[in-house]
């Protein structure tokens, strides 16, 4: 079996077995076709010094190649399974020390300031600001925001249902003020926007179709220049400020790891960090000896 093939079936078992997104997919296929190239023989027939070659020859960062580490861990102890090897080349390896580098986030008047920046007597601008309320009050992904269907909201329970990454569903709780615009898009907005056409997806273009992640990157970008907001900003912004202030409000680690739909409470454990920083900052602001 060639290389290309190997690849290609490991890819529809990875799927299949764990509901992996396309993102994550297309990643795990690049990753494997660069490193199959790389070799001069069979991929399935390496060893641990092979890969940490393949690592230096590529002159990766510690982020890069713990992703790519990871890839191979798994497609490797697929190989296993298959009965094509005897042992995982990479159970020696380890994930390099990665620089922890904290996520830029707004604080809570900023975070005003955005969400007041859209015009709120347009169509276009109920829209923006609905979307922008409920990234705030549900700590979304914004591929969580923009493939979210109109029968996964229920204004009258009060809830969201999301299918996040490996399309696991979280239930999560919306505040008042995002329902009230999220009810004001609905019979204001949405029909419009929706025209003659019939879809689920909940918040739509200009053309009645679903909005584009990279349409939603535009607009918040303008709307963080209209609120002079001089930060680099994403739509992950918000949901680095919803963990964020929830953190610094007294709200629990696993309660917050669960509303972010994180599988490890490592990956939540960063919003202390930064709850750290800012109670080190205020400390040197304010103390006489600080």
């Amino acid at each position: 079996m060639n290389n290309t093939t190997l690849i290609e079936k490991f890819l529809d078992y990875y799927w299949l077995s764990s509901g992996a997104s396309q993102n994550t997919l297309l990643a795990y296929r690049s990753d494997l076709r660069l490193f199959s190239k790389f070799l001069d023989n069979d991929i399935s027939n390496v060893d641990g010094t092979v890969i940490n070659n393949y690592f230096k020859h590529r002159n990766l960062s510690a982020a890069t190649q713990a992703r790519i580490l990871t890839c191979f861990r798994i497609f490797y102890q697929y190989l296993i399974t298959q009965q094509l090897i005897k042992t995982n080349p990479t159970t020696k390896l380890r994930h390099p020390k990665k620089t922890q580098k904290l996520p830029i986030f707004l604080n809570i008047e900023e975070v005003d300031q955005l969400l007041n920046a859209p015009d709120k007597n347009t169509v276009f601008g109920m829209r923006d600001r609905a979307m922008l309320e409920l990234l705030y009050s549900c700590g979304l992904r914004v591929s969580e925001l923009i493939t979210l269907d109109y029968h996964n909201i229920n204004l009258n329970e009060e809830y969201i249902r999301i299918h996040g990454k490996g399309n696991k569903e979280r239930l999560l709780p919306m505040g008042e003020m995002a329902m009230d615009y999220l009810n004001t898009y609905e019979q204001k907005a949405r029909p419009f926007l929706l025209k003659s056409g019939q879809t689920d997806h909940y918040f739509l273009s200009n053309r009645g179709s679903g909005m584009s992640r990279q349409n939603f990157f535009y607009i918040i970008k303008a709307y963080a220049t209209k609120a002079g907001i001089d930060k680099p900003l994403s739509p992950h912004t918000l949901r680095h400020a919803f963990a964020t202030h929830l953190v610094q409000s007294g709200a629990d680690l696993r309660s917050v790891q669960l509303m972010l739909g994180h599988s490890d409470i490592s990956t939540t454990q960063i919003y202390t960090h930064i709850q750290n920083v800012q109670l080190k900052s205020q400390h040197s602001k304010h103390h006489p000896r600080g």
